[in-house]
């Protein structure tokens, strides 16, 4: 993918596809392309990179996550606006007034509700710090798993920092910023969890004391965003650079539920700022919300599994799709022997072929959309993890894609010509019968037994379906599955 930080149109994408075709190796491709690696600098420079598109609120979070990496928790005001990285906010803001007010505002709004040391009219609906009874703050422990993306920016301005230090002959270089958002859909996965909703937070009774010791919590419930509204702020505050909302497997989740009443504003003349922008009231704050023009929306969907939603038609106007057929090319030539010394023709196994025969017959027996992906075999290196691939993978696959029927799995293996114990796929029900004949036939069973023949060969067929059995010499490597032309066969 081409770097689309100049690219004033966003992108609405899908990649469609059967399993195993790289349609997730795809998505995280993409995430390279949105997580720059900030140009090297100096030390100043290096703040002012960690700091730019930073609210107060994360300059404060950022602060305490630093003093704690000194073994200090308790932070007063003072100290506070004395900071570099505060000091730094406010010259990139041009402040040179009232800075302990604009921290005393932030700290106040982002207090637990039910503080016994801090007053406010006006919180925000997540708390981060709060005080205790010296006038000391603190960062609430329970919101430590909402800082982690500002403790991995920490710890890369430190480590960039001290390699300056480290190297003052070389050069300076710069630490990464990621600006994309990855999420897989699954059944239970909602609008709450990807736009905003009412979840559970934990929050400290009191601030009395030692903080880590004698503080108790409680649970309350609260609104707070969702993954695609938080990478939505954070592009709103950097419109210069483009950012990407990654959803693996997009089919699997009810979309139009998850979405809501953002399925208009996701469209590329919605978004805010385009020619016929849009924006709606959230469904739980009331908040007013567009979606920003540098957010670019990259999704996967399975379209092998039937027994995913189908997307919503509405959905499907609003995204490009771009399908991911399997690549037999990218599979490579095995060595079947355990000592490769010959290089012959007949030793070798060409993974490429061999996927390209299945998925020939596959597509004249059960669709298109039974075929295998290349991804199946790329890991491939040896007949044994060939053997193994078959066994644990790709036969279960195709045994639930073909019900089972036994005609169907022989046919996709060539095993109808080949005697019983060079078969892939065997037929147990007929294995069975036959030896039930045999045992019959040792016995001397009356003729008039035969009567009930064609009963025999009605139910034989009757439950043809899921009577196969993988052949035991290919579980065990052994007898034909030990020779490279039983696989050779599947070309």
């Amino acid at each position: 993918m081409s770097d689309n930080s100049n690219n004033p149109v966003p992108i609405n994408v899908i990649y469609t596809g059967v399993a195993g075709t790289g349609k997730t190796y795809q998505l995280l491709q993409i995430a390279r392309q949105y997580t720059a690696y900030l140009p090297k600098a100096g030390d100043q420079d290096l703040l002012g990179q960690l700091l730019q598109n930073l609210s107060w609120r994360e300059v404060l979070c950022l602060i305490f996550l630093e003093m704690r990496t000194r073994q200090q928790e308790l932070v007063k005001v003072p100290e506070i606006v004395e900071h570099p990285f505060f000091v730094a906010k406010a010259a990139q803001n041009d402040r040179d007034k009232n800075l302990s007010n604009t921290a005393w505002s932030a700290l106040r709004r982002h207090s637990p509700a039910d503080s016994k040391t801090v007053s406010c009219d006006n919180r925000a609906s997540q708390a981060f710090f709060d005080k205790d009874q010296s006038g000391a703050w603190y960062l609430l422990p329970e919101s430590m798993t909402l800082l982690t993306e500002l403790s991995q920016q920490l710890t890369e301005f430190q480590q960039a920092r001290c390699d300056n230090q480290d190297n003052k002959d070389r050069q300076p270089r710069g630490f990464s910023q990621p600006r994309f958002s990855m999420v897989s859909f699954h059944q239970a996965y909602g609008y709450e969890e990807f736009v905003e909703g009412i979840r559970p937070v934990m929050a400290a009774s009191n601030g009395v004391g030692n903080h880590s010791d004698n503080r108790s919590s409680h649970m309350h419930y609260d609104i707070q965003d969702g993954a695609f509204l938080k990478l939505c702020q954070r592009a709103a505050r950097d419109p210069e650079q483009r950012y990407a909302m990654l959803i693996d497997e997009i089919n699997r989740a009810n979309v139009s539920r998850v979405f809501g009443e953002l399925l208009s504003l996701i469209e590329s003349d919605k978004r805010a700022g385009m020619a016929n922008a849009m924006a709606v009231n959230l469904a739980y704050s009331g908040r007013s919300f567009s979606v920003p023009a540098n957010v670019d929306i990259y999704a996967t969907m399975n379209t092998q599994d039937h027994s995913l939603a189908p997307l919503d038609m509405a959905l499907r106007r609003r995204f490009r799709f771009i399908s991911c057929p399997p690549q037999p090319s990218l599979l490579p030539v095995i060595d079947a022997t355990q000592h490769s010394e010959s290089g012959s023709p007949a030793d070798t196994i060409d993974l490429s072929k061999l996927l390209m025969g299945i998925n020939n017959r596959i597509v004249q027996t059960l669709g298109a959309e039974a075929q295998l992906g290349h991804a199946f075999l790329l890991s491939v290196k040896s007949l044994e993890q060939l053997q193994t691939v078959l066994v644990e993978q790709i036969i279960p696959q195709l045994a639930q894609a073909a019900g089972g029927q036994v005609a169907v799995l022989q046919y996709l293996f060539q095993d109808e010509q080949q005697p019983i114990d060079a078969q892939f796929i065997q037929d147990s029900q007929a294995q069975m019968m036959d030896h039930s004949n045999q045992m019959d036939t040792q016995n001397d069973v009356p003729a008039q037994s035969q009567l009930f023949s064609g009963h025999d060969s009605f139910f034989s067929q009757s439950m043809n379906t899921g009577s196969y059995q993988v052949n035991a010499d290919l579980v065990a490597r052994t007898g034909a599955f030990s020779s490279p032309a039983v696989y050779q066969r599947l070309y």
